[in-house]
């Protein structure tokens, strides 16, 4: 009947538009969606990006993070000497931490350890490694 008709529409509509709200709310939520602050003046550096991304690819240099017992990040450098310092700046994947600058020290093995723990939880670490006029970046998850 008309009414049973009507019921069913108004039903599932309603269920549709509830389904989209929900998601719409998590995925506001838990993405910023800002990626540069100014994407004009972004593009304007991306030729620079560029040559310094292949001029550190020519360096032939790797590094491999992982997690220490007590919350400190270790670093393993393949390549750059022993002048070589590190910095990093570690970033949760969806924004619900602070990003936090990471300073290391060479441990007695050539690697380099984190002054300060990180909490454990996923993160995206952004490399720094210098040597002289060097330079190589590299994101690394731990």
């Amino acid at each position: 009947t008309g009414w049973h008709m009507t019921a069913i529409l108004v039903s599932f509509f309603g269920v549709v538009v509830a389904v989209n709200l929900v998601m719409a709310s998590l995925a506001s939520s838990t993405f910023g969606g800002i990626q540069v602050a100014n994407s004009y003046v972004a593009s304007q550096n991306f030729n620079r990006w560029l040559d310094e991304a292949k001029a550190a690819e020519g360096l032939g240099w790797q590094a491999n993070a992982a997690w220490r017992a007590d919350g400190h990040v270790r670093v393993v450098a393949e390549g750059p000497g022993a002048g070589a310092s590190l910095t990093a700046v570690a970033r949760h994947p969806l924004g619900r931490e602070a990003d936090r600058a990471m300073r290391f020290v060479r441990a007695a093995d050539g690697a380099f350890v984190s002054s300060e723990a990180l909490p454990q939880a996923r993160w995206i670490l952004r490399l720094e490694l210098r040597e002289g006029e060097a330079v190589w970046r590299r994101e690394v998850r731990l």
